[in-house]
């Protein structure tokens, strides 16, 4: 069964004052563009970051409704936010005039986007990437093997292969070294940041996506079997939800005010919410 990767931008991006565009219902969009990334506000809880094929938008929960953060239009097809600063962001991928972006970083909520570095053999497009929640000056990456930056993202070195089949990357809550990756055998596990991998799950089936909450959970999406968490680090595996029929999730994001509500985006580019910690969902969007 085919699963749709995961992809960032980098590049020095200035972005100019953005002029106020209307509002748009979120289904206007996702009939425009492709969801690359997710991500909740941390300055505001109602307001839902979405990294895009064409720029980062935001939705307010409350109407449904999205707009553009900046007039950058680049393919931010890897996205991830600080774990506590909620002004900074980042990114890597494709600018919108083509080439790779390289690692960028946004240091006001996603308006102006600055290239930190090019990163190994790049400008690099990492298909996945994710910071660490244990110690945020380390960031991961994936581009001709999996990349290592113990700095905030200036530097980097190469750790080695990554997994093959590599759907998804995701940095533990509780250990700087431990490192999840979601691939199409399977779920793994490292322990000492990407140089050995072991199963994080006893069935080797496909996994879509893997996601690292503040709070130490961790959530990962089987495919065939559904939205999955255990706690980090027993890994005692719960079934959520199973009611996805043909679909997977791509992409997922947790409220770190409250674990509780959720969002995901599916291979379909649908839009989807939970209240109640993953068991049911409901949409809030699709193309």
């Amino acid at each position: 069964m085919p699963v749709a990767a995961v992809i960032v931008a980098g590049l020095l991006l200035a972005t100019p004052p953005a002029h106020a565009q209307p509002a748009v219902p979120v289904s206007e969009l996702l009939r425009s563009t492709h969801i690359h990334g997710l991500a909740v506000d941390l300055a505001d809880s109602r307001r839902l970051l979405i990294a895009t094929h064409h720029g980062l938008h935001a939705m307010r929960l409350e109407t449904a409704t999205v707009e553009p953060v900046s007039e950058r239009r680049d393919d931010f097809m890897g996205f991830t936010p600080h774990p506590a600063d909620e002004t900074k962001l980042y990114a890597s991928g494709h600018p919108a005039h083509g080439g790779n972006l390289g690692f960028v970083v946004s240091t006001d909520g996603g308006r102006n986007w600055t290239m930190l570095s090019q990163g190994i053999g790049g400008p690099v497009d990492f298909h996945q990437m994710d910071v660490s929640k244990a110690n945020p000056n380390v960031i991961y990456g994936a581009h001709g093997g999996l990349q290592v930056s113990r700095d905030g993202g200036r530097n980097w070195s190469l750790v080695g292969p990554v997994p093959d089949g590599l759907i998804d990357l995701a940095a533990s809550s509780t250990s700087v070294t431990r490192l999840y990756a979601a691939t199409q055998q399977g779920l793994l596990v490292s322990e000492d940041g990407g140089r050995v991998w072991q199963p994080a799950h006893l069935l080797r089936r496909a996994f879509s996506m893997v996601e690292v909450a503040t709070d130490g959970a961790v959530y990962a999406f089987m495919l065939g079997r559904g939205l999955l968490r255990a706690e980090e680090p027993s890994l005692n595996w719960q079934t959520l939800s199973n009611g996805f029929g043909d679909r997977y999730l791509l992409h997922f994001a947790v409220d770190p005010v409250d674990p509780a509500r959720q969002y995901a985006s599916t291979q379909n580019n649908e839009l989807l919410t939970s209240d109640d910690g993953g068991r049911t969902w409901r949409r809030l969007g699709a193309p």
